[in-house]
């Protein structure tokens, strides 16, 4: 079976100008580590004043025009290694932001890789044409490292399969992290997957409100009676209730700033080694008010949890681990809506079948539901989704993928009852979309994959990664879709 969603022209490829600003501390990326930073600030600190100043004029004239807010930049990365520098020292502001440029060094988010992107419609919907809907785009971005951070561009969709992708220059941002208040319910799931739920964490949590900040936190270490402090397992627990505590966290961005040059940066422990494959979607509220929520894969460097980003705009959001047993693997999706009055996730908790899971009172993800296991030669290794569910006239669409023999990615799909989403009642016989020729060399040959689609016009439009280099799209009625699928009845 031939595959039937057809290609569309534009693409998006990695772009090596798109940088950002991190830390740089010399020594650091040694085998052995050995923070050379104190000798850098005494040489820093011998040049005089007016080479101090050529120096960062120099500076700023080579790489403002490149990033946004470059002297706030230098200026938060003095203040990270201030502590170096001699208490008697009174340096003025440009010696400052001279320390902050020597600890500062350019990121190249896409150096390696764009791909495995999610569609979503974008919240400004203004000067269109008719027939046209603007979309936002979630990119994985990977860089030096195999790092990965969540990017974003924008597109236009129609009239008919017209597809514009604009343009995505400019200088890039990180946003701004705001505190937020954690969530007591998610903390208790927390501690209860992570096994440390004993007499300390369950005083704790009596003694913290439903919604709590860090100071909420500290305080009711305080509140803790005397024989639990001295108990041998006090001091882990609570240092693993701040690290639960941690992962949670807000970014927001400015108002002008487009959204194509906003940048989800990996800003926890747990996502330290990355945030990958969100797959973002639209969800209406009871008063009928669209926002987003996206799932997406944090990665320390050992262990992966299922996160969820929560946002009305776009703009500013806030990032929450997601809990339970169906929460431990990668390629949670989220159904945009409620069903049966129900909260619901697709999952891969054994790593190679999707099932159906739901949301407890407790905030908790159940052990899912089995949808559907690897059955034909082109996904007998394993199958996923490939995105949140799509709700049509026939059903809950459901894109997936499947790996096959050399390890060959194709993606296909399935269609769910309306009501009874844990009831498949179609499914493709064969692949929707394999790597063609053009498709098959990249970071990881032979894959095409996708975070999420969208239907616009009576079609599916499709963006998807191609063997993790760049990413295409295509695009395939519904109808003509949901007539190629074969009755699971």
């Amino acid at each position: 079976m031939s595959d039937l969603a057809v290609r569309l022209g534009p693409t998006i490829t990695p772009d090596p100008r798109r940088v950002i600003v991190k830390l740089f501390v010399p020594g650091e990326d040694a085998a052995l580590t050995r923070t050379r930073a104190a000798a850098l600030i005494d040489r820093i600190m011998l040049l005089d004043t007016d080479t101090m100043t050529d120096m960062l004029k120099e500076t700023l004239r080579r790489f403002g025009g490149r990033h946004h807010d470059l002297e706030a930049t230098f200026a938060h990365h003095h203040d990270l290694v201030r502590h170096r520098v001699p208490r008697n020292a009174d340096l003025s502001r440009p010696a400052r932001l001279l320390v902050g440029a020597y600890f500062s060094h350019e990121y190249a988010v896409e150096g390696a890789a764009v791909c495995n992107p999610s569609m979503i419609p974008h919240p400004d919907q203004s000067g269109l044409r008719p027939g046209q809907l603007r979309v936002a785009i979630s990119l994985r971005q990977i860089g030096e490292g195999h790092l990965s951070s969540i990017g974003f561009a924008t597109a236009l969709l129609g009239p008919h399969a017209e597809l514009e992708i604009t343009d995505r220059s400019g200088a890039l941002s990180v946003g701004r992290r705001h505190r937020t208040h954690h969530r007591r319910d998610l903390l208790a799931a927390g501690l209860s997957d992570d096994a440390w739920d004993n007499e300390v964490s369950a005083a704790m949590l009596e003694s913290l409100p439903e919604r709590f900040d860090d100071d909420d936190f500290e305080q009711a270490i305080g509140r803790l009676p005397a024989d639990l402090v001295t108990r041998t397992t006090t001091q882990r627990t609570l240092e693993e209730m701040r690290r639960a505590t941690r992962s949670d966290y807000a970014v927001a961005f400015p108002a002008d700033l487009p959204l194509h040059r906003r940048v989800l940066w990996p800003a926890t422990a747990d996502e330290s080694n990355g945030m990958e494959d969100a797959r973002f979607v639209q969800v209406i509220d009871e008063d009928g008010r669209p926002s987003y929520r996206a799932t997406y894969t944090a990665y320390d460097g050992r262990h992966i949890r299922s996160h969820l980003i929560a946002s009305d705009d776009l703009r500013h959001f806030e990032i929450t681990p997601m809990r339970g047993p169906a929460a431990v693997n990668k390629g949670m999706a989220l159904f945009p809506r409620q069903v049966g009055g129900r909260s619901l996730a697709l999952c891969r908790s054994d790593g190679e079948t999707i099932g159906l899971t739901t949301l407890d009172q407790h905030n908790t993800w159940q052990p899912p539901v089995p949808l559907h296991a690897p059955h034909r030669g082109w996904e007998l290794i394993q199958v996923g989704n490939c995105g949140s569910p799509i709700e049509t006239g026939f059903g809950w669409l459901v894109l997936i993928h499947g790996v096959g023999p050399m390890r060959d990615y194709a993606m296909g799909a399935l269609l769910l009852d309306s009501d009874q989403p844990d009831r498949v009642i179609a499914e493709l016989p064969g692949p929707l979309l394999t790597a063609g020729t053009a498709e098959r060399d990249g970071y990881v040959p032979n894959v095409v994959y996708s975070c999420g689609g969208l239907v616009h016009g009576d079609a599916l439009w499709l963006p998807y990664g191609e063997s993790d280099a760049r990413i295409g799209f295509a695009r395939v009625p519904v109808s003509t879709l949901v007539e190629a699928m074969r009755s699971s009845r």
